[in-house]
Order: structure tokens, then C-alpha cells, then sequence
């Protein structure tokens, strides 16, 4: 294949690339933000607040990864400085 078919090949396929990618998406995923006391990572009953959040978000149609996102942040990590956003 000469240079000048490839550029143009690349060319006349690169319109097409962004409209292939947004057809997968069944809609935007939103964020939700959860901030926690210091100390939540090890905190059994923090753990188990938070996987029942996530289980009846599931049950109204909000699975992770599909159609929302969780962000998770910890004070302690806020206060110290130690969280990078």
C-alpha cells in the first residue's frame, strides 16, 4: 500500500472512531461522592454500611461500573494532607 492510500485510509476512518465509541454508552455514570471518619477502611460496620448502600442502589437500577461511580474519601486522610484527589 502506497503512503499517500494509508494516510488517506487513516484519515477518512478517523470521523467514524468517536461515534463507534459513544453507541456503547448507555448513558452518562454519574459520581458519588462518600467521605468516611478515619479508621472506616478496617471498620467492619463501615463495611457492611457501605455494601448495603451499594445492594439497594443496585435493587433501584444503580450498579458500579455501569451507570454509577463511587468515590470514596477518609478524613483522616483529608486532614493530613494525604489525600490526592
Amino acid at each position: 500500500m502506497k503512503r499517500r492510500e494509508f494516510i488517506s485510509l487513516l484519515g477518512g476512518a478517523g470521523p467514524i472512531l468517536p461515534f463507534a465509541a459513544r453507541a456503547q454508552q448507555s448513558g452518562p455514570i454519574r459520581r458519588i461522592g462518600v467521605l468516611l471518619i478515619s479508621g472506616a477502611e478496617t471498620d467492619p460496620d463501615m463495611q457492611a454500611r457501605g455494601s448495603a448502600f451499594r445492594q439497594e442502589l443496585e435493587k433501584l437500577g444503580w450498579s458500579e461500573g455501569r451507570n454509577v461511580r463511587f468515590d470514596t474519601r477518609y478524613a483522616a486522610a483529608i486532614l493530613l494532607g494525604t489525600c490526592h484527589w
